[in-house]
């Protein structure tokens, strides 16, 4: 079969080891959006999006309308770019989401006087390499935030406690990883992700990430959640296809599953409303 990865970078180590698995047997193709006009002659039997940006899911709405089975959906990974539109589906599906509020650009909401309880999250509406995500205790320091990224468009969310650990849970499939790392919003900011305690993943995440996936049409994603008192979770944010670096196993989940996406000719999920 030919498997093809639209990505700028090949070279990712998770792409790479699923590449060396399936290369024996079957045509792995990298096509790098920034550079591919389509692809002539027959399309691949299956391509795993590995890239985000307006070129890549151009690509892979255009192979998807020459139907060429894609993972995760051009649709399906928009969906997780825009913090409003995830909290909304979330919440929808009857997901234990962060409650987020669309306030627009930051410095036109901060000078209108708009100020929910501090402390508060405030994160760029639109998700991104180098976004915004910041914590604020106090009016100052909002101030100060708008002062530094004044026309961002931005959500906010009250500031949930909890333990300053991020559960990084990941899915290929049915499959679920996991990993613990320092949030971001810890006072050093995120840390290396390391295994989770010995008592593995609380009972019941594995089975939310499944049902967060179904609820977004993605085979490949990553839900972070906190710990927002006595094992209670709370995802505060939806990736399409992440690294999922380090992770053992997870090269040959993501072989199997471009095998089965190839096999059956379809892109598999169904798109969200």
């Amino acid at each position: 079969m030919r498997i093809g990865l639209i990505t700028p970078e090949p070279g990712h180590p998770l792409l790479a080891a699923t590449a060396a698995l399936l290369a024996p047997d079957h045509l792995v193709e990298a096509l790098d959006p920034r550079t591919a006009r389509g692809v002539p002659g027959p399309p691949a039997d299956v391509y795993l999006l590995k890239s985000r940006t307006p070129q890549a899911l151009d690509l892979a709405r255009h192979l998807e309308e020459r139907g060429a089975p894609v993972v995760n959906t051009a649709a399906a990974t928009s969906r997780c770019q825009d913090r409003t539109v995830m909290a909304e589906l979330a919440l929808r599906a009857g997901l234990p989401f962060a409650p987020t509020r669309t306030v627009g650009p930051l410095c036109a909401w901060v000078d209108s006087g708009g100020s929910p309880p501090f402390p508060m999250v405030v994160k760029s509406r639109f998700s991104r390499r180098g976004d915004l995500v910041a914590r604020v205790d106090d009016a100052a320091g909002l101030r100060e935030l708008a002062a530094r990224w004044p026309g961002e468009p931005v959500v906010v969310q009250d500031f949930a406690p909890n333990s300053g650990w991020d559960h990084k849970l990941w899915a290929i499939g049915d499959q679920v990883f996991a990993a613990l790392r320092r949030s971001e919003l810890s006072p050093g900011g995120p840390g290396p992700a390391r295994p989770p305690a010995r008592a593995g993943v609380p009972a019941g995440w594995a089975d939310l990430v499944r049902a967060t996936g179904a609820a977004f049409a993605l085979d490949v994603y990553g839900v972070d959640i906190i710990d927002a008192g006595g094992g209670r979770p709370l995802i505060v944010d939806v990736n399409a296809f992440p690294g999922i670096r380090g992770q053992e196993g997870a090269p040959g989940a993501l072989a199997a599953l471009a095998l089965r996406r190839a096999g059956a000719g379809t892109s598999g999920s169904v798109a969200a409303p």
